[in-house]
């Protein structure tokens, strides 16, 4: 049995301020426009995910609750954790480790450098950094979510807003 992972990296977010904390910080409009993009792009491929989860800073769960909407997924079933926040790639492993059994198509929505850190750890691939709003595509054949370590998941793509709209 296959098994499926998204990595997304947030879409584009305003700057820091005086008045905002990083991890308050929220979506431009130009990064609420790509997060629906890539969401429509996804289901338009016709991916249907199990379960999203997401690192609880305002960016990345906007990023998720736009895709989520896209990909005709309950935006209030959508997990979310502070640990997929400045806590490192273990933390996204552990996500990815305690998923249910019976999820075949997982997302996972971060910051990086923690995701594309992660997102090649899993596959041996070299993605450089992941840009703003993009999604990298890893299977896994038979393996149980608990089972995922380094070098076990096969890059399959990497899709980013920026190419969607050439």
């Amino acid at each position: 049995m296959k098994r499926y992972l998204y990595i997304v990296r947030h879409a584009k977010a305003e700057d820091s301020s005086s008045f905002f904390g990083d991890f308050d910080r929220e979506l431009t409009s130009s990064g609420t426009i790509d997060a629906a993009r890539m969401g429509k792009f996804l289901a338009d491929k016709g991916l249907k995910p199990d379960l999203l989860v997401s690192s609880s800073a305002a960016r990345a769960f906007q990023t998720a609750r736009i895709m989520a909407e896209q990909l005709h997924y309950e935006y209030e079933a959508i997990k979310t954790t502070r640990d997929l926040y400045d806590n490192g790639p273990k933390a996204y492993l552990a996500a990815v480790n305690t998923a249910p059994e019976k999820c075949r198509h997982l997302m996972v929505f971060g910051h990086n450098p923690d995701i594309t850190y992660f997102a090649e750890y899993l596959t041996n691939y070299d993605i450089g950094s992941m840009s703003k709003g993009s999604v990298v595509t890893v299977e896994f054949a038979n393996l149980d979510w608990e089972e995922i370590s380094s070098r076990t998941g096969k890059f399959i793509s990497y899709d980013a807003p920026k190419h969607l709209k050439q």
